[in-house]
């Protein structure tokens, strides 16, 4: 029997609205097999998991477990902390063992979230490299080991990616940032990577946030971090990275939130940071900074924490100070500064001055004319 073209959309909008009316483990498309043995795979390596993996039953569709979503065809796509979603607020969310090289086998995933679970240790697979439609990689704040597998160049399609607070050495491999275009937030803190950032961080440029403080990496600033124009966040803080702040930070037009502090920086601050117009927190404290501060500070009209105490700068606090109407938080103790407070700073506390023996004048003891 010939079905009218009226009554073929009416069919089609039927089987539309049946396949939205159920989750894809009911709608007769069960968990792929293959998909099943790698997530079985997976728990077979957790020698504790707290309760979080009961759901994963061999018996039942995986599509239904705890932590697991699928796609409409019963693909596996995404892998999250089981417990995360069920119960905010486990009473014990660890999980203990090693991840498994059969992850990547689930080709179809697109997020990976195993973090907070405080005991899943050794190194990351390099069979992670598959996962090629991956968006989000998360696995922080665990007890991993090893180094940044140089696979992860293959995850073109990575936007975010988290291993902070582990125990991840080496160095940050180049080829990452030269493959992953399209990364706006890397999480790479409280780790124990060593060596330069490379040069090529520069090419991942629609990053907005990069936190890698808490590592042991030194060498220069790379003067490519300018060409990331989206960036609102940066802390490098806590690492050995040496040399002057370059001047290409005056491309970081979006920047908010700059923490460099506890490095070992030289040199004088460029002209160019007074172009640094969106900042609000800067935080360049405990260096080893020379020269003066320049008049340009008085450009950062938005920022409201200002710190470099802790650094040998000389020469006097420039009058463009009285520019920094949302100034909160001031601190420029133990420098080698000099000469007379501008007279807007006087309602900041002397503790913001201390320990530069040439200063005075409200707050401090007034100045001794000759």
């Amino acid at each position: 029997m010939e079905i009218s073209v009226d009554n073929k959309a009416l069919l089609h909008l039927m089987l539309l609205l049946l396949s939205l009316s159920f989750p894809p483990s009911a709608s007769g498309l069960a968990c792929h097999a293959g998909d099943k043995q790698a997530l079985l795979e997976f728990k077979a390596k957790i020698t504790y998991d707290s309760g979080l993996l009961d759901s994963w039953n061999p018996s039942t569709d995986c599509c239904s477990w705890d932590g697991i979503g699928c796609d409409s065809f019963g693909r596996v796509i995404s892998l999250n902390r089981p417990g995360h979603f069920s119960n905010p607020f486990p009473v014990e969310a660890i999980m203990k063992g090693t991840l498994s090289l059969s992850l990547g086998n689930l080709t179809f995933l697109q997020n990976l979230n195993l973090e907070f679970l405080m005991e899943l240790e050794g190194p990351i697979p390099p069979e992670f490299g598959k996962l090629t439609r991956l968006n989000n990689l998360s696995l922080e704040s665990n007890m991993l080991t090893g180094s940044i597998p140089t696979t992860f160049r293959n995850l073109s399609d990575l936007k975010q990616l988290y291993l902070s607070d582990n125990q991840i050495s080496g160095s940050i491999p180049s080829s990452v940032f030269e493959s992953l275009r399209s990364l706006t937030e890397l999480g790479l803190s409280g780790n124990r990577l060593s060596g330069p950032i490379p040069e090529s961080i520069g090419t991942s440029s629609l990053l907005t946030m990069i936190f890698l403080y808490g590592n042991n990496l030194s060498g220069p600033l790379p003067s490519s971090i300018g060409k990331l124009k989206h960036l609102t966040f940066l802390d490098l803080s806590e690492n050995q990275i040496t040399g002057s702040i370059p001047s290409s930070f005056s491309g970081l037009s979006s920047l908010e939130d700059c923490f460099l502090r506890e490095n070992r920086l030289t040199g004088s601050l460029p002209l160019s940071i007074g172009m640094l117009s969106n900042i609000k927190r800067l935080y360049l404290q405990n260096n080893r900074l020379t020269g003066q501060l320049p008049a340009t500070i008085g450009n950062l009209v938005n920022v409201t924490d200002l710190l470099l105490s802790k650094n040998s700068l000389t020469g006097r606090i420039p009058p463009s100070f009285g520019n920094l109407k949302n100034l909160e938080n001031l601190d420029l103790s133990e420098n080698q500064l000099s000469g007379p407070i501008p007279p807007h700073t006087a309602n900041i506390p002397a503790s913001a001055f201390k320990n530069n023996s040439g200063l005075c004048d409200a707050p401090l003891p007034p100045c001794k004319h000759a």
